[in-house]
């Protein structure tokens, strides 16, 4: 049986085939080129002083349907920027999380912290569609790309000026990460075939990534306990977007996090 992350992938090589068909690469790749200055993401989250958090938007998710039914994008990017997130993150895709480049758009518009496409990235085209959209940064899931297209990808973020967000959670892939020189890379506490989560994911792999690099745990991360058991792991930042999506109160649930 497919897992949800086959399903996922299956779904988003018929959607870039789609955008291809839709806007050609030349046209993607000139509207990159015209976009706003990157703003410097992989700075912000190595900045010193506490953990840092990439505060995320997402209406939906596979796992718990609709987080937020009065979904307001540009309302909570000022929430976060408000309450104290450094970076964030806007998942953009349609199927699973219904989730679109036109909401990074008009979020990376309307605040002034770094931004990342946070999507299921399998092709050079998205990274152009994040870059002409505006993002600072992209994600790479190892989970999901065999060596070549892990690298190929990575230096086409490079290219445009963005920063890079490699993440894995098998430890497995761990290796393959460190390998690419990646200078900020993702630990996520969940399995992307069950989605299943287990903090101690990015505890346990912490340990093996050298101190020189900035790592982020991502995911299953819901009280101020955590955030305190990572950041006490040595690590750099945080992801969260179920949590405070969900949230009645979503600037007091950031403030929480970041014990403010």
């Amino acid at each position: 049986m497919a897992s949800i992350l086959d399903k996922i992938v299956t779904a988003k090589r018929r959607e870039i085939e789609q955008a291809k068909s839709r806007v050609p690469v030349r046209d993607v790749r000139a509207a990159a080129d015209d976009a706003p200055r990157v703003r410097a993401f992989g700075q912000a989250l190595a900045a010193a002083g506490p953990i840092k958090l990439i505060a995320e938007i997402k209406k939906a998710s596979p796992s718990r349907g609709v987080l937020c039914p009065d979904f307001r994008p540009l309302d909570v990017a000022e929430v976060y920027r408000q309450s104290g997130a450094t970076c964030i993150s806007v998942l953009t895709d349609p199927g699973f999380f219904q989730g679109s480049l036109d909401i990074l758009r008009a979020v990376r518009r309307s605040v002034d912290l770094p931004v990342l496409r946070k999507d299921f990235v399998l092709d050079t085209y998205q990274v152009c569609e994040a870059r002409a959209a505006g993002a600072d940064a992209v994600l790479l899931i190892a989970e999901c790309l065999e060596d070549d297209a892990l690298r190929r990808l990575y230096e086409a973020i490079g290219e445009l000026g963005m920063t890079a967000l490699v993440e894995c959670h098998e430890q497995a892939n761990l290796p393959r990460i460190l390998e690419l020189g990646a200078a900020v890379i993702g630990i996520n506490n969940r399995n992307l075939h069950t989605f299943a989560t287990d903090l101690e994911q990015t505890i346990r792999l912490r340990s093996q990534v050298p101190t020189d690099r900035i790592v982020v745990g991502e995911s299953g991360i819901r009280s101020r306990a955590d955030v305190v058991r990572l950041e006490n792991a040595g690590v750099n930042a945080i992801l969260v977007g179920e949590h405070l999506m969900a949230a009645r109160d979503m600037a007091g649930a950031v403030r929480e996090l970041l014990g403010r």
